[in-house]
């Protein structure tokens, strides 16, 4: 929380519903951690407007609905406690709250066993920002995404050497850059989160949630296949670690091309792109295809101009996607 504050004029027009979707947006924002504006300025003022019967409405439907549902002690209702009788010539006497010392106490008669509550131990909780970030890594680390990203690098290592497979380290090269394009597919959108509507919704969406998730599947794929890739036996193909930057310029390339097809047509076409451009000529070709296979991965991930290509296109991708930044406030949302 900062020492800024929502102004009248401004809270009057959130109120109203004019206020511009950006403006409107920073002061949801400011909102999650300003208790002050919500409760006492936002809330007054869009239950002053046209709205406010009917949220009032929903409000009682709500609390009766939670009364209803709250079960009933079997003990009995407490009785509630009658204020003595005021004295001759004096004020009312207030009820006592807790027993009055050296008084018995009728609920623990005299010579009867006094019972004690037994502790119950209550594990920490995770605080405010653990679980947002949980949220917002949520469909991204969870799902059939992760496991498949285990089965590749784990099946690639085990069909090495346990297979037989001399030189598997090509094919793994191949498919490595597709991966996180494919996580960054199934983890935004309505495909992916059943609580997707209510998340576009809020100020936290948009391009920063989707860089959040896409971050999330980064950090797992890269490590896990680079590491498969370095266990892999291989005489003539590219180092385990030549696919990271095609993986990060082609997951950028999609997210950037998502701000105008959506995401999963972006995804499906860099990553379509890039399976046809190296697997499609390799299938074609006359000799073998681990060998044209490796050959064609050089010409691709080997060498600094290659390189370097690659980063070149991840940083251009990275200018266009901030360009195309408000687009990802409608991303998805339908």
């Amino acid at each position: 929380m900062t020492g800024w504050h929502a102004s009248d004029h401004l809270v009057a027009r959130y109120a109203d519903g004019c206020l511009p979707e950006a403006d409107a947006w920073s002061l949801e924002k400011h909102l999650e951690s300003c208790g002050g504006c919500c409760a006492l300025r936002v809330s007054r003022a869009v239950r002053a407007t046209a709205a406010g019967p009917a949220l009032d409405g929903i409000r009682e439907k709500i609390l009766a609905d939670v009364r209803g549902a709250v079960p009933a002690d079997p003990r009995g209702a407490v009785p509630a406690r009658v204020p003595e009788a005021a004295p001759a010539g004096g004020a009312a006497v207030p009820p006592a709250h807790g027993p009055v010392p050296g008084a018995p106490d009728p609920a623990h008669p005299a010579g009867s066993p006094v019972r004690t509550r037994p502790r119950v131990y209550r594990w920490p909780s995770a605080g405010p920002g653990a679980v947002h970030l949980l949220w917002a890594l949520g469909p991204a680390v969870r799902g059939a995404w992760l496991p498949a990203v285990l089965l590749v690098a784990v099946g690639a290592v085990a069909l090495a050497h346990g297979g037989g497979i001399a030189n598997a380290r090509p094919w793994l090269l191949a498919l490595a850059p597709v991966v996180p394009v494919a996580g960054v597919a199934l983890s935004y959108g309505p495909h992916a989160d059943p609580m997707h509507e209510i998340t576009a919704a809020t100020p936290s969406a948009g391009l920063r949630l989707v860089l959040t998730r896409t971050a999330a599947v980064l950090a797992v794929s890269l490590p896990l296949l680079t590491l498969a890739g370095a266990l892999l036996p291989s005489a003539d193909a590219p180092n385990a670690a030549a696919w990271l930057l095609p993986g990060l310029a082609l997951t950028l390339a999609s997210l950037a091309l998502a701000g105008y097809v959506g995401l999963r047509t972006a995804t499906a076409v860099t990553g379509g792109g890039w399976l046809c451009a190296v697997l499609g000529p390799v299938l074609t070709a006359p000799g073998g295809l681990t060998d044209e296979l490796g050959e064609r991965l050089s010409r691709y991930l080997d060498g600094a101009p290659a390189q370097g290509g690659w980063a070149a296109a991840a940083v251009l991708c990275a200018a266009l996607l901030a360009a195309r930044r408000p687009a990802f406030h409608f991303l998805e949302k339908s």
